[in-house]
C-alpha cells in the first residue's frame, strides 16, 4: 500500500510539472513541424546612430546591398546620393511599420516564416531587456497578424571566453516566455514547433574563431533546460554549427564533444555561407555530397537535418573596417541573377532535405538579403554596392515562395530558374 501511494504521488508530481510547462507554452500552433517549411533568419538590427542619422557619409558605410525603400511608411535620409542626385534613404528596424511590412511580404510571396536573431549581448544581466525586445515584440505581433511561422534563435556571438556561460540565455528565455509570451501569442498562434514542441535555436557552436570553449560555457545545461525544465522546458532544440561539423575539420573545431551536443538536440543546422560558390567548378556536386553524408549521419543518430541556402555574399564595405589590410572584393560570391540561389534550393531538395534555412531575410551587411533590394544603389567613390543584376526588387522573395511550393510537392521540382512575368 505504501509503495502504491509513493507511485501515485510521483505520477501526480510528474503530471503537475507537465501541465505547468504546457501552461507556459501553447500546444496550439499553425506550424506544428519544421518539415515542409522554408524559414529565413531575421536580424532586425538596422537603426539610426545616436544622433538620429543613418550612414552620415560614405566613409561609414558597412553594408553591401541597398534596400528598396519605396514601400516603407517611414524612411530616413542618409549622407549618400542616388544616381539622379536625390538623397538615399533607409528604414529603421525599430519602427513597427517596418516589421509589419516585412511580414506582409513573407505572406505575399510565400516565405513560411523567420527565426528571430537574439544575440548574446541582449541576454546579459543588468541590460534593460525592454530596450532590446522592441523588434522581437513587433515581429511576434506581425507573425500572428500575417500567420507566419516564427521562432527564437539565440546567437552566441558576443559571448566571451572568461567568466561567461549560457546562464543568461536561460534567464532570457524565461523572460521571453513570461513577459513577451513568445510561445503563447495573442491572436493566431504561429510559434514554430517541431515534434510537437516549441523550437528554440542555439547558433554558434563549434566555430574555431570564437573565443569560448564549447566544453565550459554550459551548453549541455542550456540544452537540458530547454528540453526538460518542468516550467519553461518541453522544447525542441536546433543547434547551429559549422559546415564541416560531421568531419570535425576545415571550418569546425576538432572536438568530438560537438557530436555529443548534437545528439542531444532535435535538429542540426550547418552554416554554409561562404563555403560554396558558383565560381568553383562543380561546386554544387560538393554541396550535394556534403548534404547526403550529413543526412546519413543524422538518420543514424536520430537527429533531423536542415541545410542552409544563401543567395550570394559580399562584404567589401564592412571589410574596410574589419580587415583594412585585406579589403574584400564586391560580390565575392556572385548571385548570378538568382541562379546560384536556385541551384542550392534544388540540390538540397534532390539530396532529400525536408526543410530549408535561408540566410538571411534582411542581411544587407554581408549581401545575403532576400527581401526587396534596389537595383540602383547609391553612387559613391568610397563605398561600393552590389545590385540586383537587373532583376526586380522582389526577385528573391518570388524564388523563395516557388521553392517552398516545390519543397511541399505542391508543384513539380524544376531545375531551371523560374522566369516570372514582369509586374506592371
Amino acid at each position: 500500500m505504501k509503495r502504491l501511494l509513493i507511485l501515485s504521488f510521483l505520477l501526480f508530481a510528474g503530471l503537475s510539472t507537465s501541465l505547468n510547462a504546457q501552461g507556459k507554452h501553447s500546444s496550439i500552433t499553425k506550424y506544428p513541424t519544421y518539415n515542409g517549411l522554408i524559414m529565413a533568419g531575421y536580424q532586425g538590427w538596422f537603426r539610426p546612430q545616436k544622433d538620429g542619422k543613418f550612414y552620415p557619409d560614405e566613409t561609414q558605410i558597412k553594408i553591401d546591398m541597398w534596400p528598396d525603400v519605396s514601400e516603407y511608411q517611414q524612411t530616413y535620409p542618409t549622407g549618400l546620393k542616388l544616381a539622379d542626385g536625390s538623397t538615399a534613404k533607409f528604414f529603421n528596424s525599430s519602427d513597427k511599420s517596418t516589421v509589419d511590412l516585412h511580414f506582409k511580404w513573407m505572406k505575399e510571396y510565400g516565405l513560411d516564416g523567420v527565426f528571430m536573431q537574439r544575440f548574446f549581448n541582449m541576454t546579459r544581466s543588468g541590460r534593460p531587456r525592454y530596450t532590446t525586445t522592441a523588434v522581437l515584440k513587433n515581429a511576434f505581433e506581425a507573425a500572428s497578424k500575417y500567420e507566419r511561422a516564427i521562432a527564437v534563435m539565440y546567437d552566441l556571438s558576443g559571448l566571451k571566453s572568461s567568466g561567461e556561460d549560457c546562464s543568461s540565455v536561460i534567464e532570457d528565455w524565461k523572460y521571453l516566455v513570461d513577459s513577451l509570451k513568445v510561445t503563447n501569442q495573442d491572436g493566431a498562434k504561429t510559434y514554430l514547433h517541431h515534434h510537437g514542441k516549441p523550437l528554440v535555436a542555439i547558433w554558434g557552436v563549434g566555430f574555431p574563431d570564437r573565443p569560448y570553449n564549447i566544453r565550459n560555457i554550459g551548453l549541455q545545461r542550456l540544452i537540458d533546460f530547454l528540453k526538460n525544465d518542468p516550467v519553461y522546458g518541453g522544447c525542441a532544440v536546433m543547434l547551429g554549427v559549422p559546415t564541416f561539423w560531421r568531419e570535425l575539420n576545415a571550418d569546425c573545431t576538432p572536438d568530438p564533444y560537438l557530436h555529443e551536443l548534437i545528439k542531444q538536440c532535435d535538429i542540426v543546422l550547418p552554416w554554409m555561407v561562404q563555403r560554396f560558390s558558383p565560381l568553383l567548378h562543380n561546386d554544387m556536386d560538393r554541396y550535394r555530397d556534403v548534404m547526403l553524408q550529413d543526412i546519413k549521419w543524422c538518420k543514424e543518430h536520430h537527429v533531423d537535418y536542415v541545410p542552409c541556402v544563401y543567395p550570394g555574399f559580399s562584404w567589401h564595405n564592412l571589410s574596410r573596417f574589419e580587415f583594412p589590410d585585406d579589403v574584400k572584393p564586391v560580390g565575392s560570391i556572385p548571385r548570378q541573377g538568382g541562379r546560384f540561389y536556385w541551384q542550392q534550393m534544388t540540390t538540397a531538395m534532390l539530396a532529400g532535405a525536408s526543410m530549408i534555412y535561408v540566410a538571411m531575410f534582411d542581411e544587407v551587411n554581408e549581401g545575403t538579403a532576400i527581401f526587396k533590394c534596389s537595383d540602383n544603389p547609391p553612387v559613391s567613390k568610397v563605398a561600393k554596392f552590389i545590385d540586383m543584376d537587373g532583376k526586380p526588387s522582389d526577385h528573391y522573395l518570388r524564388l523563395t515562395g516557388t521553392a517552398a511550393q516545390m519543397l511541399r510537392k505542391e508543384i513539380p521540382l524544376q531545375l531551371s530558374i523560374p522566369v516570372y512575368p514582369t509586374k506592371n
